[in-house]
């Protein structure tokens, strides 16, 4: 499909794949910078899931507007992605997307902006892969959609979190998205101890914190938490050929990529052992909530 430029409140025109977009008005500070060309470092939260395993209180709640200890799930990346320095963020959304839309809107972008004590401009775009393809692209289609914005130039690096992960002490550190653009890796990845549902794990960490398929003799797997950083290399030729913006709508899964680069010793990986929830089932959320 494709989009017409679109205006909105703030006089600000949004085009591409990005046709609806909120900003809070800051008090005349420039965004803080991060990385290695000095640009504004940018994070894509993923939040297009149908949460079939939630279901039945996913079929009129998107899995982001649950509430976790008071607030929607997806409130809680989004804090703490503003609290590392992220000024300017994408959703991605499908399955009830106007809902999560509506609840994130300028005002209450702006509230999160005061509440933090955050004086810089903060924008908020919104992917609509729902609305633009008819439902969600996975992971590596949503974040070739989101790609133009994400990653302007050719070696920007960004963050991409899943909205229905809680953990609440994990910081988006400035300090570690300078230490990974200076790296020139393709990706960072934050593993996790293996949770019950997942007890093979994803990925293992080698020698030089590399990033590895197979855990060497004698260790163990963990599993991916999906935060990661990323280098827009890596979502380009030779590794990714679905084109930046995937005007298509390619739907592709992200792990093949990753372990590609990781097979070519291009991916790192740390564990971060606070607290970490998938949050994909009732019972999870219970848990969480009890």
């Amino acid at each position: 499909m494709t989009h017409k430029a679109t205006e909105h409140e703030g006089g600000e025109t949004a085009a591409g794949p990005f046709p609806r977009r909120f900003a809070a008005p800051s008090g005349g500070s420039a965004p803080r910078e991060a990385g290695e060309r000095g640009g504004c470092i940018r994070a894509l939260i993923l939040a297009a899931g149908r949460g079939e395993r939630m279901r039945p209180l996913t079929d009129h709640t998107p899995k982001p507007l649950l509430q976790v200890r008071g607030q929607p799930l997806m409130q809680w990346p989004l804090q703490a992605l503003l609290q590392g320095g992220v000024r300017e963020l994408v959703v991605n959304t499908a399955w009830l997307g106007e809902k999560i839309e509506h609840h994130f809107d300028r005002q209450r972008l702006n509230d999160l902006r005061q509440q933090l004590q955050i004086d810089e401009h903060v924008a908020l775009h919104f992917s609509s892969e729902g609305r633009d393809f008819g439902g969600a692209l996975e992971t590596l289609g949503g974040i070739a959609r989101a790609l133009p914005l994400l990653a302007p130039h050719a070696d920007d690096v960004f963050w991409v979190v899943a909205g229905d992960i809680f953990a609440p002490a994990f910081q988006f550190s400035p300090a570690a998205v300078q230490r990974f653009a200076a790296s020139g890796l393709l990706a960072h990845l934050w593993l996790v101890p293996n949770p019950p549902h997942n007890p093979k794990g994803d990925f293992a960490i080698g020698q030089g914190e590399l990033a590895l398929n197979e855990a060497p003799a004698g260790e163990s797997r963990a599993t991916f938490s999906t935060y990661a950083l990323y280098r827009r290399a890596l979502f380009e030729p030779p590794w990714c050929d679905i084109p930046p913006g995937n005007p298509q709508g390619v739907a592709a899964p992200l792990a093949p990529l990753l372990r590609r680069a990781m097979a070519a010793g291009q991916v790192s990986a740390e564990l971060y052992t606070g607290e970490w929830t998938d949050v994909g089932t009732p019972e999870r959320l219970a848990g969480l909530n009890g």
